[in-house]
């Protein structure tokens, strides 16, 4: 053992989905968006002075993007936050509001980054078991705590909340910071930006990699009263000041000016995910009720292990936790209607 090895930070980190390298594969194990983005992105990023956006440093503030997030929310100036993708966001949250030595709340079957974030920042933390149907539920959340984290819908199962129930847990902790992760809300469920008015310990995240197309651009953004928005930004600041590149920053605010193709791509990720549930369902799949951009589904005539590597074989990537809980199921991006059709055949000739 070197001198020096008993200084480092032995941490176990968050074990994003593959990314396979190779072409020819499909691809639905991450959830990211099988259409691209705009077209406006497209042509801004082709507008931009390329010289200027290498060359000099982007801005520190996200000025621009900022204001139409606030203006595309019809929040008030101060009550948004952006960072490098939902990740980033959520871990100067976790810096920012999680400082107590009371334990933060989340569920035992979540966004599997929370308790790393946890234990890398030295946060005490309790996770609330989920019940026999994946659900959250309320009154474990009516407990002393250092602030809890809800992601709405929830990751892998797919699981919303309504927005009544958040508002419980809201009412109940108001000495504590509530973060809602809505990654998916684009694709269901109820959002709690209204909230927003009424409890100022609501923290909600979002993030353009999703519903967006832009996972690749790691744009994320919070929305909270201005004096948690300047927490934050007070500790993003302390780390570094210029995490958002200014290519991302105009893709998104290009993004946020074409409503109509947003909304029609959704559209499309509604009717496949409809039709995916069909086809599962014929063979015989358990699936949760879904509120986003993938399935979580428990084949029924095969080890759910066996045909995630089996599809592996055939370039067919989908996700599998080894948690116990949920080792028995599948999490499934919804992708082009060709691909899933490529996913049934594939399943047709495994089972």
């Amino acid at each position: 053992m070197y001198k020096w090895e008993k200084n480092l930070r032995v941490v176990e980190p968050y074990v994003p989905g593959f990314q396979p390298q190779q072409r020819n594969v499909i691809k639905l194990n991450t959830n990211e968006n099988p259409y691209p983005p705009s077209p406006k992105v497209i042509q801004a990023l082709q507008a931009l002075d390329l010289d200027n956006a290498m060359r000099k440093y982007p801005d520190p503030n996200s000025g621009e993007l900022v204001r139409a997030l606030e203006h595309y929310h019809s929040l008030d100036e101060g009550q948004v936050f952006v960072g490098a993708g939902s990740d980033d966001v959520l871990a100067v949250a976790f810096l920012a509001f999680f400082n107590s030595e009371l334990p933060v709340l989340f569920p035992d079957v979540t966004y599997s980054f929370y308790p790393v974030w946890t234990k890398m920042f030295g946060i005490p933390y309790r996770e609330m078991p989920l019940d026999d149907g994946f659900r959250i539920l309320t009154e474990d959340y009516r407990q002393e705590n250092g602030g809890i984290v809800i992601a709405n819908p929830n990751a892998p199962t797919g699981i919303a909340m309504a927005r009544n129930e958040i508002e419980e847990i809201l009412a109940a902790n108001s000495a504590s910071i509530v973060i809602v992760d809505e990654a998916y809300i684009d694709y269901g469920g109820e959002s709690t930006l209204p909230l927003l008015l009424d409890y100022d310990n609501l923290v909600i995240v979002r993030t353009f990699s999703k519903s967006r197309a832009m996972a690749g651009a790691r744009i994320g953004y919070a929305m909270a009263n201005p004096r948690l928005i300047r927490a934050m930004n007070d500790v993003a600041q302390s780390i570094n000041s210029y995490t958002k590149p200014t290519t991302s920053l105009v893709a998104a605010v290009a993004s946020l000016a074409d409503e109509k193709y947003f909304r029609d791509r959704i559209g499309d990720v509604l009717r496949t995910r409809a039709r995916t549930i069909v086809e599962l369902k014929k063979r015989s799949f358990s699936i949760l009720p879904s509120s986003t951009n993938f399935v979580f589904a428990s084949p029924g005539r095969v080890d759910a292990a066996h045909l995630f590597e089996e599809l592996c074989a055939k370039n067919i990537f989908v996700r599998h936790f080894k948690s116990e809980r949920i080792r028995d199921y599948l999490r499934i991006t919804i992708g082009t209607d060709s691909e899933m059709d490529a996913l049934f055949a594939a399943i047709d000739e495994i089972i």
